[in-house]
């Protein structure tokens, strides 16, 4: 990886001057904020400087962009019985009627079934909204949360469920984590994947206790074992009807409560609001923040770790400022020039959905087969809608593996070419990849160097690695000069694939 640079890195959040903020700085930002821009838009936020560029990516409401529709999936596939299938099925088993009951198995399996193809079809429509999206970062934001308050239709076999905490994980994708945190323990995709739908008074639950303070909050060794058998208490009754949230007063425990040195008769909110109020919780969502934009936090070098600590406990006195709100920490951490620091920049490795949805959108790809990207991201590791735990993705190096390297660059093959690992997309030809578009911004300026191979191999190094590398330049001068020496399509293509193929080309 990059980041070998003698220059220490800034222990502060100071702002990035506007001299120093261009090309390479535009594509940075692109990146990190979403999943990667084509030339012509690295060029545009590059001449509007670093004030306006991170303002156009973070005020995601400026930029016009309909929601999703509530009504885009059936809500009914998985409901609850109703009064009258109930007594059926009760009848049946009274009366030991193997018919009726085998029928009513049939029946559910085959609402499984459908709920399965919908789910399908919803991970189909939410990696369609990342590639077309024009506000990148409430998706990127999106699947942020979804990692950090990992929830998997394996467990929960709901699909609407997914898609409604989809929407609300949106809703609240660049503003108030305080909200969300409130909203998670109302959700019923989170109520049923940690079990707090059956937890009542005298028989509690801990795992939404344990895993909010764990894993969405506070982190490890800031709360207690008591903390958390009093914040399970706490949510008892909290429980879902069909589709919407549910507070069964019968099933909650009405008794005092002592969480995080709060007291009294604490129910669900009480049990969010002692959290909230903890220094901890603001440093550790702080920390998940620039974990995701800037640098992994288990993988520090050794010497970064002390400035990387500063800028943490900066950003999460922010937070706190900010009553939670995260746009205002996004907006400084992207501002700064820690941000832009070599150390920083080209130093993670891409994650599947950043691999497929960049190259989609910043090489200008055919998206070609949704079903064949999908199953490429499950295979790399990333399938959207079934994170592997509780604990999401754990990115970094995790992503890469012989297996995972090999995925990689089938996919980046097919998107190019429409070829797969056996035979050839079906539509390959009528959806021919032309990448003579990533070359008009070089052809605007000075026509004949988009004609000339060593200045078109150092614009397509720049932008497709971040750094021209006299490696990487070798292998490409080289190709273009066993094709003729001349710059067309099929030569340019050939170049990208073989970007593709390079281990810098894995970094972002």
């Amino acid at each position: 990886m990059q980041g070998t640079t003698a220059e220490p890195i800034p222990s502060t959040l100071d702002r990035i001057r506007d001299q120093d903020f261009g090309y390479h700085e535009a594509r940075h930002l692109l990146w990190r904020a979403g999943f990667g821009g084509t030339p012509r838009q690295i060029e545009t936020l590059a001449s509007w400087g670093p004030e306006k560029a991170v303002d156009h990516l973070i005020e995601v409401e400026r930029v016009p962009y309909d929601k999703p529709d509530p009504n885009e999936f059936d809500p009914d596939i998985m409901r609850p019985p109703t009064a009258a299938e109930q007594a059926e099925a009760q009848m049946a088993r009274r009366q030991r009627d193997e018919d009726s009951l085998a029928r009513l198995r049939l029946l559910r399996q085959q609402r499984q079934r459908q709920d399965r193809r919908q789910m399908a079809d919803i991970q189909r429509w939410w990696l369609e909204r990342m590639i077309e999206t024009p506000r990148p970062l409430e998706e990127k934001m999106t699947l942020f949360w979804h990692g950090l308050f990992a929830t998997s239709y394996r467990t929960i076999e709901n699909s609407y469920h997914m898609y409604q905490q989809n929407q609300f994980y949106r809703s609240h994708a660049i503003g108030s984590y305080k909200d969300l945190l409130f909203g998670l323990i109302r959700d019923p995709a989170m109520l049923a994947y940690l079990d707090n739908d059956d937890s009542r008074v005298g028989h509690p639950n801990e795992n939404l206790a344990r895993e909010i303070m764990e894993l969405f909050s506070l982190g490890v060794g800031n709360y207690s074992e008591r903390d958390i058998k009093e914040g399970a208490r706490a949510l008892t009754g909290y429980t879902f009807v069909d589709d919407e949230f549910s507070f069964n007063e019968k099933n909650h425990d009405k008794g005092s409560k002592s969480i995080l040195g709060t007291r009294g008769n604490l129910n669900g909110e009480g049990f969010v609001g002692a959290i909230l109020r903890q220094k901890a919780c603001a440093e550790y969502i702080a920390a998940r923040l620039y974990d995701e934009f800037a640098l992994h936090m288990h993988a520090l070098a050794p010497e970064d770790e002390p400035a990387v600590r500063r800028v943490t406990a900066r950003l999460a006195g922010e937070l706190r400022d900010a009553d939670y709100n995260v746009r205002p920490v996004l907006r400084t951490l992207f501002l700064s020039k820690h941000f832009y620091h070599p150390r920083v920049v080209n130093n993670r490795i891409k994650s599947p959905a950043e691999l497929v949805i960049g190259a989609v959108r910043s090489l200008n790809t055919p998206v070609r087969d949704m079903g064949v990207l999908l199953q490429a991201m499950d295979l790399m590791g990333q399938s959207l809608f079934y994170p592997p735990s509780v604990k999401g993705w754990l990115g970094g190096r995790t992503w890469i593996n012989t297996s995972t390297i090999f995925v990689r660059q089938n996919l980046m093959n097919f998107l190019l070419t429409g070829k797969l690992p056996v035979g050839y997309d079906s539509a390959a030809r009528e959806e021919k990849y032309d990448p003579t578009a990533l070359l008009e911004p070089l052809a605007e300026t000075d026509p004949a160097a988009a004609r000339d191979p060593a200045r078109v191999v150092d614009y397509l190094l720049r932008f497709t690695l971040g750094h021209p590398q006299e490696q990487a330049q070798g292998v490409l001068t080289e190709f273009v000069a066993d094709h003729g020496n001349t710059i067309k399509p099929d030569v340019i293509t050939g170049m990208l694939l073989l970007v593709a193929a390079m281990p810098e080309y894995q970094l972002c």
